[in-house]
C-alpha cells in the first residue's frame, strides 16, 4: 500500500486549530489572537472548569445555539484542564502581549489628553516597545497603531499553537465549534504541522495528483502512514462537468461561495465548501475545476475567509485577493499579512483597483456597514466582469447610502446580476470583538450594533442604483453545513426572512428577476 499512488477522499473534513481552537483571523493573527487567549478562550475554559454542567446544558440548548460556551461532558474535565493548563504554560508571551495592550490602552484613555503624546512611549509596557505607534485622530482621540509586520516576525507569532484535525464527513451537521475546543477522539487524525506546512499541500492535492501514503506521511513528518490510510483511496473522485469549454457559468457552492468561470479563467468567491461529497443536494470540492486564477476574499469575518476551505484549495490557487486595511489597527488585522504567513500568494487591493485578464476583469468596490459600526476598512465587494456581462458580489455589505451604488456604477460601467446578503439582523458587536475591547461596553450598546447586512430597503436601493436585471439573495447562514461556523437558526416569523419576502416582492414590481438562494444553483451565458 505504501507505494500505490492514492487519493485523498472526497469527503475528507479539515479542522485548523489553534490551541484546539477552531482557527480563524483573531486567533491567528498575533495581537488578536493574544486577545483572544487572554479575555476569552482561557477564561471560557475556566468557566467550564467550575462549571462543566452549565456548559454542556448551554451547549444542548437550540435556543442558546452559537453561544460561548464548552460542549464537552463533564468527563473530560481533565482534558480540558490539560488544554487550559498547556494554553497557559505555552503561550505566556502571548498573555505578557495581551496585558500590554490592555494596559497601554488604559494609558492613552488617562493620559493622552490632546496635548504632546510623545512623553507616553517611556511609559509603555515592554512588551510593546517598538512595536506600535501613538497618535491621534483629528478629534483628538488617541489609540494605538500596530506594526504588524514587525509582530508577525516578533516572538508573538507562534506558529506551533497551530494544528490541523482530519476526519471524514458521514452527512451529520456538525456542532457550533467557535467556543468548542476540539479534544483528541476517535475517527479523528490531528497533523501537529503550522498551516503554512507544504505537506499539506501534497495532502490537498492528492485530491485530484494521488501520491503514495508513505510519501504523503513523510510530507506532513508523521512516524507511521497507517493512520492515513482511512482518508485516502484508490479511486478518483471528481466531476467531468468541472471546468468549462464555452460561454460562461456561474455556479452557487453555498454561503458566499460562487464560482464563475469561462474557458480561461475560474475566480471563486469566499469559499466555503461543503465536505459532504455524497450529498447531491450541493456543490463540493469534487465540482472545483483543477486550477482557480482568483481566490475573492470580501472581508475577515470567520465565515468569508474560511481556512478549513482555503487551506484544502491553496494548491491550486493562484492568487487570493483580498482588500486592503486600516493599516494597524486592532479590530482591523491585515489579511495581506495573515494569508501570506499561512502560505498563500496574496494580492491585495482597494477601492476600484482592477485586476483585468483576457475574458474580463474584477474591479474592488466600496463595502459598507456590517462590522457593527467599527472602522475597519478591510472590506470590499467586487465587480466582476465575465463576457458579455458583469455581476455585483456584495457579501455582506449594507445599502446603508444608496449614492454610493450610483457611483460604483458611473466607475465599473453596466451591472446585470448583483449578489447580495440580507442577513440584516446579526449577532451584536461583543460576539466576535468582546476579546478586542478594553474599555467596558453595556450589553444595550453592543446589541444596538449589529454585524448587518441588507434589509430589503437597503438591498432595493442596491439594485436600483446598479440598474441590474438579476438579483440573488445570498449570505444568509442557512445551508446545513455552516452550522458549526454560523450557528444560524431561522423560522418563517424571523425578521431576515420577513425582508427576504419583501425584497423579493419589491424586485418583481421592478420586473427584476430575483431569488433566495440556497443549497446550489448555476447561471450560462
Amino acid at each position: 500500500m505504501n507505494g500505490e499512488p492514492l487519493y485523498l477522499r472526497p469527503n475528507v473534513v479539515v479542522e485548523p486549530l489553534v490551541d484546539g481552537f477552531y482557527a480563524w483571523l483573531h486567533t491567528v493573527a498575533p495581537a488578536q489572537a493574544a486577545m483572544n487567549l487572554a479575555f476569552l478562550q482561557l477564561p471560557l475554559l475556566d468557566s467550564y472548569l467550575r462549571s462543566p454542567q452549565v456548559h454542556v446544558a448551554a451547549s444542548n440548548n437550540p435556543k442558546l445555539r452559537g453561544g460561548f460556551f464548552v460542549g464537552h461532558p463533564a468527563d473530560r474535565l481533565a482534558e480540558v484542564q490539560q488544554l487550559r493548563d498547556r494554553a497557559a504554560h505555552d503561550n505566556a508571551v502571548m498573555l505578557e502581549l495581551a496585558a500590554a495592550i490592555k494596559s497601554a490602552e488604559e494609558l492613552l484613555a488617562a493620559k493622552a489628553t490632546g496635548y504632546d503624546i510623545t512623553p507616553l512611549y517611556d511609559e509603555l509596557p515592554t512588551a510593546l516597545n517598538g512595536l506600535v505607534e501613538l497618535g491621534y485622530d483629528l478629534a483628538n482621540r488617541p489609540s494605538l497603531r500596530f506594526l504588524e509586520n514587525l509582530i508577525y516576525r516578533s516572538p508573538y507569532f507562534l506558529p506551533s499553537r497551530q494544528s490541523v484535525d482530519l476526519s471524514l464527513d458521514e452527512g451529520e451537521e456538525r456542532p457550533f465549534i467557535l467556543s468548542t475546543p476540539r479534544l483528541p477522539q476517535p475517527g479523528h487524525l490531528q497533523l501537529p504541522v503550522p498551516f503554512s506546512h507544504p505537506g499539506l499541500d501534497q495532502l490537498f492535492g492528492a485530491r485530484t495528483s494521488p501520491r503514495p501514503v508513505g510519501e504523503l506521511a513523510e510530507a506532513l513528518e508523521m512516524e507511521s502512514p497507517e493512520s492515513l490510510a482511512a482518508l485516502l483511496t484508490s479511486e478518483p473522485t471528481v466531476r467531468s462537468d468541472r471546468e468549462v469549454d464555452d460561454g460562461v457559468r456561474v455556479r452557487y457552492f453555498g454561503h458566499a461561495c460562487l464560482l464563475l468561470q469561462a474557458p480561461g479563467v475560474s475566480i471563486l468567491t469566499d469559499p466555503f465548501i461543503s465536505s459532504n461529497a455524497a450529498a447531491d443536494d450541493r456543490f463540493t470540492y469534487v465540482d472545483l475545476p483543477d486550477h482557480i486564477d482568483y481566490c475573492l476574499v470580501t472581508h475577515g469575518h470567520q465565515d468569508h475567509i474560511v481556512l478549513e476551505s482555503l487551506l484544502q484549495l491553496r494548491p491550486k490557487v493562484d492568487v487570493v485577493v483580498v482588500p486592503r486595511t486600516a493599516a494597524g489597527a486592532l479590530q482591523d488585522p491585515s489579511l495581506r499579512l495573515y494569508l501570506e504567513h499561512l502560505g498563500f500568494t496574496v494580492l491585495e487591493v482597494d477601492d476600484f483597483d482592477e485586476i483585468r485578464f483576457p475574458e474580463g476583469g474584477i474591479t474592488a468596490a466600496p463595502f459598507l456597514g456590517e462590522h457593527a459600526d467599527l472602522h475597519i476598512r478591510g472590506k470590499t465587494t467586487y465587480v466582476v466582469r465575465l463576457g458579455e456581462r458583469s455581476i455585483y458580489v456584495g457579501a455582506d455589505s449594507a445599502g446603508l447610502d444608496r449614492a454610493l451604488y450610483r457611483h460604483i456604477s458611473a466607475a465599473c460601467g453596466p451591472v446585470d446580476v448583483a449578489f447580495i446578503g440580507m442577513e440584516c439582523d446579526g449577532a451584536p458587536l461583543t460576539w466576535l470583538y468582546q476579546a478586542l475591547i478594553t474599555q467596558p461596553i453595556s450589553k444595550k450598546m453592543s446589541d444596538s450594533r449589529k454585524l448587518s447586512g441588507s434589509n430589503a430597503a437597503q438591498a432595493l436601493a442596491i439594485v436600483e442604483e446598479l440598474g441590474v436585471s438579476e438579483a440573488y439573495v445570498y449570505a444568509m447562514g442557512e445551508e446545513s453545513w455552516l452550522g458549526h461556523v454560523m450557528a444560524t437558526s431561522y423560522t418563517p416569523e424571523s425578521y431576515q426572512l420577513q425582508q427576504v419576502a419583501e425584497f423579493m416582492t419589491g424586485c418583481r414590481e421592478r420586473s427584476i428577476k430575483a431569488d433566495h438562494l440556497f443549497g446550489q444553483h448555476e447561471w450560462r451565458w
